[in-house]
């Protein structure tokens, strides 16, 4: 198993005498630092929501016209399933309406602890396209693993939240048609990897589609097994790496701690 495709491992810094709460929050807000420092912004828009432990379904969310350099630990806001604040700073808002989607996908998908959404320039691009194709090792752990959800105008409509949920099944990762990208994780790093390989495949695919010249497309059969190989290990023959997911998101905290070291506070 590689690093780049799979981040289903990857599991909490563990900060000694953290509530879970707190460890959660410095996680969230490393990704959104990261989400910033690998450009995948759309200024204050679009959001990263990560479910809170316990019965109440209250979820942490960014503050409503931060760029995301300047989200912390600490302005990150609790809201309910609806995006009405629960708990935040005084004069903080929500926007409600960027929560329609994620609420939706947290209502039914309990394994999505966390729910991450961009705009990138790529992404765009790629969702303006018919789908996403295995042109590359990156793109093949998507094979067959992705949904695809058609635009019906700004996600503003509650009616809508059913049939998006529906697209996205029980996949991981949503190419929203004409708007953008979603990844869902068990946490905010898991998500994060998600959607920087994500990413990182609608970039290959435009600058393939650039190039001008005929595409090679691997057999569907060799797709399946790489998406498998890359998502599961699953062949006894194959070499697996047990350790890269974990070393992986190792490596973006410290990077986020060296360049960002405000985002804990």
């Amino acid at each position: 198993m590689t690093a780049q495709t799979n981040p289903g491992a990857t599991t909490k810094a563990g900060t000694s005498g953290a509530t879970e709460e707190e460890e959660l929050r410095r996680e969230l807000a490393a990704v959104y630092r990261l989400v910033h420092h690998f450009q995948m912004t759309d200024l204050i828009f679009t959001h990263i929501s990560a479910r809170l432990p316990g019965p109440d379904h209250l979820f942490l969310i960014n503050q409503y016209g931060l760029m995301f350099d300047e989200i912390t630990a600490s302005n990150l806001v609790v809201v309910d399933l609806d995006g009405r604040l629960v708990r935040s700073a005084e004069g903080a808002v929500v926007n409600p309406a960027g929560f329609v989607i994620h609420s939706a996908i947290h209502r039914r998908r309990p394994d999505a602890n966390c729910v991450l959404h961009t705009h990138t320039r790529a992404g765009c691009a790629v969702a303006a396209q018919e789908k996403l194709l295995p042109l590359n090792q990156m793109s093949m752990s998507f094979y067959d693993r992705v949904g695809y959800h058609d635009y019906e105008g700004v996600a503003l409509n509650l009616d809508e939240q059913e049939r998006l949920v529906a697209d996205l099944g029980r996949h991981h990762s949503l190419i929203l048609r004409n708007h953008g990208l979603l990844t869902v994780g068990a946490s905010p790093a898991e998500a994060f990897l998600r959607m920087f390989y994500l990413h990182r495949s609608c970039q290959i695919q435009v600058d393939a589609l650039a190039g001008g010249g005929p595409l090679v497309l691997p057999p569907p059969e060799v797709c399946e097994h790489a998406a498998r190989q890359l998502e599961e290990g699953e062949d006894s023959d194959d070499y697996t790496d047990e350790l890269g997911l974990e070393l992986t998101w190792q490596a973006l905290t410290r990077l986020v701690e060296r360049t960002y070291p405000d985002y804990a506070t």
